[in-house]
């Protein structure tokens, strides 16, 4: 019997349903701080494997002030395709991709990278389109809505990007104020009277929360439930717990409520194009996403 037999009789056997890795296997990872709550690899490992995929998604924990060494390493690394960014780097990370969609760019923000087949790196960003698809898919209408986020960090910007192409009026709101000011400014020309800025949450059909807030057991609420009107759905897009205490909050004051997964269950497809998952390799790049919808002509590159 030789040494390779012995290693693997020796191996624990592998979890069911998890990947095999082997050293063709391609490289993604999900950038975060923290990473825990991280969802994406429970679903796009599955993924690869219905696909046949030789791929496998894993978490990286980096800090803010780790970024400018862990990203350009990671983008050394020859067999690493891609990128997903999560809290708190989304708009951090536009500045390591050659080429930013129309959706990254209006919204400042980017949670995909890929590596091209020419060696350049492109950023989009399917927050937004994936949280409006999940609104639809739940059947509500966020075309004909008045929409309050909470938070015009990445997500949150990408968030109401997508609203505002969906159709939505749209009102922001940040602890961070001039960061509220920037993204309305930003976004009022291509969408006139449609955007505006406030100092905390005001009448509207939907209600998000676009923030951390609800990561931890001990933050608090990003709004209270009560003080908005009867009818008002309140989505989170924060993830794991899926019944998060804003939600439960919402729930005990008999509003609607919208859990943070379907935002992501959505992106599976977008995900499969932008980082052509159904090729062998890296594969071709597929179009730079607008955020699900067509991109206005003013932003069109």
């Amino acid at each position: 019997m030789t040494g390779t037999d012995l290693a693997a009789q020796d191996a624990p056997p592998a979890r069911p349903g998890a990947p095999a890795v082997s050293g063709t296997t391609r490289l993604y990872a999900v950038l975060g701080d923290p990473v825990a709550q991280v969802q994406a690899p429970a679903m796009l490992n599955p993924l690869f494997t219905r696909l046949g995929t030789d791929a496998i998604l894993v978490p990286v924990h980096v800090r803010p002030g780790d970024l400018d060494t862990t990203v350009p390493g990671l983008q050394r690394v020859r067999n690493l395709d891609g990128l997903l960014i999560t809290v708190p780097h989304k708009a951090d990370c536009l500045r390591f991709a050659d080429e930013i969609s129309p959706a990254a760019r209006l919204s400042g923000s980017a949670n995909a990278l890929r590596r091209g087949p020419d060696g350049r790196w492109y950023a989009d960003n399917f927050d937004g389109a994936g949280f409006v698809r999940g609104l639809r898919a739940a059947g509500h209408r966020p075309e004909t809505a008045t929409v309050c986020v909470a938070g015009a960090g990445g997500a949150g910007s990408a968030i109401v990007v997508a609203l505002l192409l969906a159709g939505a009026r749209v009102t922001v709101w940040d602890t961070d104020t001039a960061r509220v000011q920037r993204l309305v400014e930003r976004l009022a020309p291509t969408w006139p009277g449609r955007v505006h800025g406030a100092d905390g949450p005001v009448d509207a059909d939907i209600a998000v929360n676009a923030t951390p807030l609800g990561l931890r057991p001990d933050d608090p609420l990003p709004f209270a439930p009560d003080r908005l009107r009867p009818g008002t759905l309140v989505a989170d897009i924060v993830m794991k717990p899926r019944r998060t205490a804003l939600l439960a909050a919402a729930e005990a004051c008999g509003l609607p409520v919208h859990p943070g997964a379907p935002m992501l269950a959505e992106q599976l497809a977008l995900y499969r194009e932008f980082f052509a998952l159904d090729g062998p390799g890296t594969g071709a790049p597929g179009p730079l996403a607008t955020g699900g919808e067509p991109a206005p002509a003013a932003v069109e590159t």
